[in-house]
């Protein structure tokens, strides 16, 4: 099914209308612009958005050591390690021994980095929602009929990348 032109609809993508290259356009264009409107509610420089993966991973899987979240988020240790430590600071998450090999070390979540997620993720439902609020009836349905296809799809991403 073509889709109707829309204004910021890049010519190249819509001459090259594959189901691929457009959901790559409708994803890039949903984070950009989320990521901007969300500094309305959300101050940017409060939870860089490399802080907020690694918060939402440690949300999921904690305690988690510094290569496994390096692994996970496809980034070099160095780099990984070089984040912990701001959020440490921030006091967003803590470092402890491992329990099951006591020479490597744990990350983990704290309360102060649980709340911060929260907020950020709030600001982010909020964001949408106005913007869902602003769609009529059918595209908020044809929206809602997509989310456990695109929850497939991120596991089946996540499945094919390691």
């Amino acid at each position: 099914m073509p889709l109707p032109t829309r204004p910021g609809l890049s010519d190249t993508v819509a001459e090259r209308s594959t189901d691929a290259c457009l959901l790559t356009a409708a994803v890039t264009r949903l984070r950009r612009a989320l990521r901007a409107s969300i500094r309305t509610d959300y101050p940017w420089e409060q939870l860089p958005m490399a802080q907020v993966e690694l918060l939402q991973v440690l949300a999921e899987q904690s305690p988690a050591r510094v290569s496994e979240l390096a692994a996970g988020q496809r980034l070099a240790p160095s780099t990984v390690s070089g984040l912990i430590g701001q959020m440490m600071t921030s006091g967003l998450v803590a470092r402890a021994v491992d329990p099951a090999d006591r020479r490597a070390s744990v990350v983990t979540l704290t309360d102060a980095g649980r709340a911060q997620l929260q907020a950020w993720t709030q600001a982010h439902e909020r964001r949408l929602e106005a913007a869902l609020d602003g769609l009529d009836e059918d595209e908020q349905a044809a929206i809602r009929t997509a989310l456990p296809a695109l929850f497939r799809l991120a596991e089946h991403l996540d499945d094919t990348a390691g």
